[in-house]
Parts: C-alpha cells; structure tokens; sequence
C-alpha cells in the first residue's frame, strides 16, 4: 500500500531578489533588466539574503522597511494546482505573469490562490515600504508605548522585532519568511481537522477532511486500532475513534510525551494525516488566584523561558534551527515556553519539535503593548482570521496549553493611569475565548500577560511580570513576600556570556565603549539591566562593581556571571519550595538578540550562559532545595515529579569553610511519584543548632549547610546550599583540584576542593560545554562532570570565585 504524506511541495525556486525605492516599479514588468537581483532562498528575509551575499553587517544592519523588496521565481507545470503563502512579511503583493492574484497586509496570515498552469510561469513577490505605509495619516491610540515606535504600529500586523531601540538591533523583517508551497487538486485530503480528548482514561480521536472522488470506504487508523468514516457531504469524511487505555501525553519531566501516528485509506492508498497526543490540561484554581496548571490531573510547576526567534535576520523555521535550542531546554529541565506577544508566531517544525520533546508552550497573540483599534472593522477581522489560522494550524498539538491575549497591553494602560474600564482588553479576549471554544477547547485562555488582579500586573494574582528581584533592585526576600501565582516573565539581567563568545564577538572588555551596545534598557529609562546585575554583585558579594569594573574586568564579569546563576537559583528555591502559592516562572528570556551581555540564558550562538546552569540545577525533577524560616531554621525541601519513586540518602551537614563540621545528619528517604516532603533542619538533627544563626547567641559556628540528596550507591541526584554570613568572596587558597577522565563514556572532569568553593566555574579551549557550571563545593567534597561535544583531548582550566588557584587540565 502506497503511503502518503499529506503536505504540499516547496516551491523552492531558484528564486532571486531586488531591493528597489519605494513605488518605483509598480508592476513585475518594471524589475526586467535591472541591475543588483541576488539570489534568495525561500522561505527566507531579504536580510537573510543580503546576508548571505555578503551585502549585510550585523553592526549596521540595513534598514529595508524603507524601500520595496522584490522576489521572482518560475513555476512550472500543467493544470489547476493551489499555491500556498504561509507567511509574507509584510504587505506583499503575489503577481503571476503579471497580473495581481493576492494582496496581503500580514505577515501572521497564510494565504491560498488556484492557478491555471499551462508551461513556464513567473511568480513575483512585492514586499511595499511598511515605512512608507505607516507614514500615512492613521488614528493615534489612547495611549503611546515607549516599547517600540512609532505609534501607527498599532495598525500593522507585524512583528515589533526590529522596532524595539534597546531591546534588539534594528533586524527589519521582509519577505517570505514562511514556506511557499504548491499542490495538486483532489490529490491528497484537504481541511483536515484532528481533535483529540481524555476521559476516564479513553481517548477520542475525531477526524475530518476532504478528499473528493474517493470511493470505497475510508479507513481512519491510530494506535492500531481503526474505524470507517462517514461521508457527510460530497467528498468530505468524518468520525470518531475511541481509544481506551491510549498512552498519555506529559512533560518530559512528568512522564513520557507519547505521540500517535494518524493514517486515512482509501482505493489502496495510506495518507499520513500526523501526529496527536492525548492529555488534559485543568486549572487547579480560579485564575483570579493566580494561574496553576494541572497535566493529566497532575500539578505542574511550570518553569521555563520566553522564547525568542533561533536568528533575527534570516527568521528559519526549519528543524534543524530549533532542535539545538529546545534540546538545550529539555536538558535544562524546563516544562514551559512561552512565544510573547512581541515575536512572532514560530513555524510548525517549532510545535513539532514541543510534542517530540515534552515541552509545554504559552502562546500569545502578536500584541503587545499597543492600544490596538479592534473597533475597526477591517482590523478586527484580520485579528480574527489569524486567531483561526492559528489555533486550526495548532489543531492537534499536545504541547499547545495557554493562549494569552498578547504581552503588557493592559500593564501599559495602567501604568499610564487609565481606569480599568480603558485598560481590561475585553474585545480581544472575547475573540480569543470564542475562537478557542470553537477550535481547541482544551486549552487555557489568557486575557494578557500580564492580568488577573487589582491592577493587571499585581504579582498575587493571575499572572505576572514579576522583576521585583531583578529590575526593581528588590532583596531576595520578595520573592516569597510579592506572594507570585505564576510569574509569565521574571529575572531579566544583562547576563554576561563565557569568555568563548565574548573573544568571538570582540567584547572582552566590559569598559569598550562597544560593549554597551550588547547591554538591554528599556526605552525612555536612565538605567540599563547591567546596572540591575551590577546590584546584586554588590549585594551577594559586599563589593563596588563599579570599581571592580575599572581596576579588574575580567573579575567583574566573573562576579557578574556568579551573580546571576545565585539570583536564579535562589529565587525558584522560593517558588518550588513546599507550601509556596508560587505555580510557574518563565524568564527573560531564553536566547540573546545580538552579541553582548543580553538577556538571554543562552547567548546568540546558542552557547549556555551562567544563568542556563543555575536553572538546569533549580528545574531539577528530582530536587532538594533549603530556604531561611528565620527562627524556625532551615527546611529541607525535597520534590520528585517523576512518575518513578525515588529511593534516596538525604545528608545535611553544617561547616565552616575550611571543613570543619558543626553538625550533621543523615536519613533515608523515600519520595513517592510525583510527591513532595519537606523537613526542617531541627526534625533532622534531633536537637536545637541554630542553622540561620538568627538567635545571636555568639558567632555563627558554621559557615555553610550543604543539603545533598543521593542514590545509595553514593549517586547524587541534587545538592543546595545556604551561606548565613553571606557569601565570601575574598580570594584564597582553597585546595581546589582537577583531573581529567577519559572512558568509554566520553570525557570528564573530577573536580575536588579542601575548603568551601564557591561558583566552581570551567573554562574549555576549544569548542564543547560541561554538563555543569557555575556550581558550588562542599568542603572536602569532589564532583564528576561530563564534557559535551569536544573535539579531541579537551583541555582548559578550573576557577572557583573564592579561591586563587587555577587549576589547568
């Protein structure tokens, strides 16, 4: 039986392009005979293009919002055949052989035309100056963000990358950064709809598509099991499967994230509709309370990052651009990403890539900040058809869970003063609630992000973007005392990148006026996230980074990168300990926009920076976290959302830097599937020993408490620590040590100190990462680390903050 995917074929050129001045060639036949056309892959941005000419600098990028861009390839073949434009950036005309077939004015909507081919056709692609169109004259909105400018963007249906000063170089996107395809009629079926549920353990598969002409029955297959579909109308076939007993769907760190292949036959032949997956997604509480998401009636702590576009020029939506960075992701231990309201839609090798991996996704509509006029007709209805676009391309994956109504359109109005009758986006929360009732009523609306409280961006309800710890210089306290439901953005820090890329990028020095180019601000603010680093250094480290910066730059940003990693850990010890209100966290962001000190926890080369180590320790599934209760001590807290038990050796040990123990315990554990315990430092001990040194009695006896969970072959699964006096940062001679494994499971590192090493950190000569970095060392205690991907014997060095060693290997 001949088996057949139901996708259309790239219309994959060779294509070419030309940037001319806006309006000077008004028609395809205008272009013929002009000088400077370069070839231009599709999908694929006239950036993209221009870049891969070697026509572009990423240090002065050109702007083309200004001129017209124009695409041109032929198209060969006979008979009626649809072409498909997935997405066109932004007004864009579709010519063929010369005349005008299709007008789009955004770059969210996928657009369909029949053609008559006869022979060797021309396609021509006319991208118009979104520049000179938002020059017009256009109603100003109530209010006018200081996000991006200028204010007529309100009424285009693109995205605001590229008009953001300060948060991303000036990358504008044109062209068709979305696959252009072409199929035949009545080959394949068309319209297809899969939709899936959970109930008492069953699963239902409901199909429906079009495949005029086929005769005979019409077989749907999944899991091994099949029923024949009816014809409802000519050529159009639907019904149900029920599955009893199907394998679930779960995040990666909850389960197994199965997927089910979906066949139709039909006169001998197989069409592969896909893939689903069977899972429920519930809210544990009203979303005025603050936004908690149960999978499969299980609770998830959702952490994770907001997503940003794998390249600003070339916008690839291919597999192999996400599967390096949502790898990454998964071995950070994340469960969610969120796409915001200020990036654009990722193609579907994207959401594929989530199903296969595990990975939840928040997925807000492109809005963002702006007062956008869905009062008029003409806007609300392209709004409308790319919510259906949307959630109809998005049909059938497990991974989709929340769609959100945009990013900080309410925060925005309130913070301006309006009264909530201005700033509640009522009218696009309406369409986004109808559309997802219609078409995917598993999912979880969000009205904004963020939004749900007295003011839209409370942090004690619905759901936030909390930078209380972070932008507004808060301690480390108000991560408990802000009472955060479910933080949507959180932690944005110009997060300094390992020396590797900075050598790369020619911004090793901090104090080159270049380097502040590389450094986020928000538009309009006299401060800049370095500065918001720059606090905690000072706070974690009792030092003038400042002065730090002037007489030894490699040690600030040494300092910088540490910080960062303690904030991030320190800050989801808060949110994922026992008793905490706190279900989510997602940070800004997860990929650096260009070379610097971004906000990125990977940088632009997709290189993990401190910040990615801390959280791969804190979204540990298997976890053991300690927090401060002051006068009641420290508390232990131990997680496991694995659908395993766990079996464990749970060691709390209090010392002083050099080793000395001032008290110990030890007990076995047994943490239940997807349970938590939590047990305080007196319960382990069995007797008073003031473990925060909060009661004053005389000096502190011990400086540190390492918590360790282990397998009882010595394994261990987690570790934390707590520092009552603070962390001392004053170099000295530590004892730290490092030696080199090499064995059938690749190479290591057996890492060991005599006294407290505090952010043990690796650098590597060449290419590759350690599976960890940035971590601390119990005195007297070793770790071994796996290198990734090094070519050859690896070689590079070894530093801990506080220590003067530097240790080679």
């Amino acid at each position: 039986m001949a088996v057949l995917r139901t996708v259309d074929h790239a219309l994959d050129g060779p294509w070419e392009m030309i940037v001319t001045d806006p309006g000077a060639c008004t028609h395809p036949g205008d272009i013929d005979g002009l000088p400077g056309f370069i070839a231009a892959p599709v999908p694929g941005t006239a950036a993209g293009a221009l870049r891969a000419a070697g026509l572009w600098s990423d240090a002065a990028p050109t702007p083309l919002h200004g001129s017209d861009v124009w695409y041109r390839t032929a198209v060969e073949g006979r008979g009626r055949e649809i072409l498909r434009f997935e997405g066109l950036a932004t007004l864009c005309e579709v010519w063929l052989d010369g005349e005008l077939r299709l007008t789009s004015r955004s770059m969210f909507l996928a657009h369909e035309i029949a053609v008559d081919l006869d022979g060797t056709h021309t396609l021509a692609l006319a991208f118009r100056s979104l520049a000179r169109d938002l020059a017009r004259p256009h109603k100003r909105g109530r209010w006018r963000p200081q996000l991006a400018t200028p204010g007529s963007l309100r009424h285009a249906r693109t995205t605001l990358l590229g008009f953001m000063p300060g948060w991303c170089p000036g990358v504008e996107a044109v062209g068709p950064y979305r696959p252009v395809t072409r199929r035949g009629e009545g080959d394949r079926p068309t319209a297809i709809d899969l939709r899936t549920s959970v109930a008492d353990g069953t699963g239902s598969l409901t199909a429906r598509f079009d495949l005029p002409g086929a005769a005979g029955p019409v077989i749907l297959r999944c899991d091994g099991r099949a029923t024949v579909l009816a014809e409802t109308a000519h050529g159009r076939f639907e019904g149900r499967l029920d599955l009893p007993g199907i394998a679930l769907w779960w995040p990666h760190t909850h389960g197994e994230p199965r997927l089910h292949a979906v066949t139709a036959e039909a006169e001998g032949r197989s069409f592969e509709l896909g893939r689903v997956g069977f899972r429920t997604i519930t809210m544990r509480r009203p979303f005025a309370e603050g936004l908690s998401l149960a999978v499969n009636g299980v609770p998830v702590f959702c952490r994770g990052a907001c997503w940003t576009p794998p390249d600003l020029v070339g916008l690839p939506g291919e597999r192999a651009a996400y599967a390096p960075l949502l790898a990454l992701a998964v071995e950070a231990g994340m469960t969610m990403l969120r796409v915001g309201g200020t990036m654009l839609y990722e193609a579907t090798a994207f959401h594929d890539l989530c199903d296969e991996l595990g990975l939840l996704v928040w997925q807000d509509l492109m809005l963002a900040n702006f007062d956008y006029p869905v009062d008029d007709p003409a806007f609300r209805s392209a709004l409308d058809s790319e919510i259906g676009q949307l959630l109809d391309r998005l049909q059938a994956s497990p991974s989709l869970c929340v769609v959100g109504g945009g990013s900080e359109v309410e925060q925005q109005a309130a913070m301006l003063g309006f009264p909530e009758a201005v700033w509640h986006a009522t009218a696009v929360e309406a369409m986004l609630r109808e559309a997802a009732a219609a078409r995917r009523p598993d999912l979880v609306v969000v009205p904004n992000s963020p939004s749900g409280g007295d003011l839209p961006f409370s942090t004690n309800a619905g759901v936030t973007h909390y930078y209380g710890v972070g932008a507004y210089l808060r301690p480390f306290e108000d991560a408990r005392r802000a009472e955060v439901r479910f933080a949507s953005e959180c932690l944005a820090f110009a997060s300094v990148p390992e020396p590797a890329s900075l050598t790369q990028a020619r911004l090793a020095d901090p104090r080159n006026p270049a380097w502040a180019l590389g450094v986020p601000r928000d538009r309009g603010a006299d401060w800049d996230f370095e500065g918001v680093r720059d606090h905690y250094v000072g706070a974690l480290y009792g030092l003038d980074p400042g002065r730090l910066r002037g007489d030894d730059p490699e040690r600030y940003l040494v300092l910088g990168r540490a910080a960062v990693a303690e904030v991030m850990e320190t800050t989801f010890a808060e949110w994922r300990r026992t008793g905490s209100v706190t279900a989510g966290g997602l940070v800004w962001l997860w990929r650096d926009l260009a070379p610097g000190a971004g906000w990125g926890v990977v940088d632009v080369a997709g290189r993990p920076k401190s910040a990615w180590y801390a959280l791969k320790r804190a979204f540990r599934p298997v976890q053991a976290l300690l927090t401060d209760e002051g006068l009641n001590g420290l508390h232990a807290h131990l997680l496991n959302e694995t659908a395993e038990p766990v079996d464990a050796v749970l060691t709390l040990t209090f010392a002083t830097g050099a080793g000395k123990v001032a008290a110990r315990a030890e007990r076995a554990v047994s943490l239940a599937p997807r349970s938590a315990l939590a047990l305080s430092s007196a319960a382990l001990l069995g007797r008073f020993f003031d473990a925060t040194a909060a009661y004053r009695f005389g000096p502190a006896a011990h400086d540190l408490a390492h918590l360790r969970l282990g397998r009882p072959d010595g394994t261990v699964l987690a570790d934390a620590f707590h520092f009552p006096a603070g962390r001392a940062a004053a170099p000295r001679e530590i004892g730290l040590s490092a030696e080199l494994v090499e064995g059938g499971a690749g190479a290591a590192l057996r890492i060991a100190t005599d006294h407290h090493a505090l952010s043990v950190h690796i650098g590597l000569d060449g290419e590759g990462r350690p599976a960890d970095n940035w971590f601390h060392l119990a005195p007297g205690s070793e770790r071994l680390i796996a290198l990734h991907a090094t070519a050859g014997r690896p070689s590079g060095t070894v530093r801990a903050v506080n220590g003067t060693e530097t240790v080679r290997f």
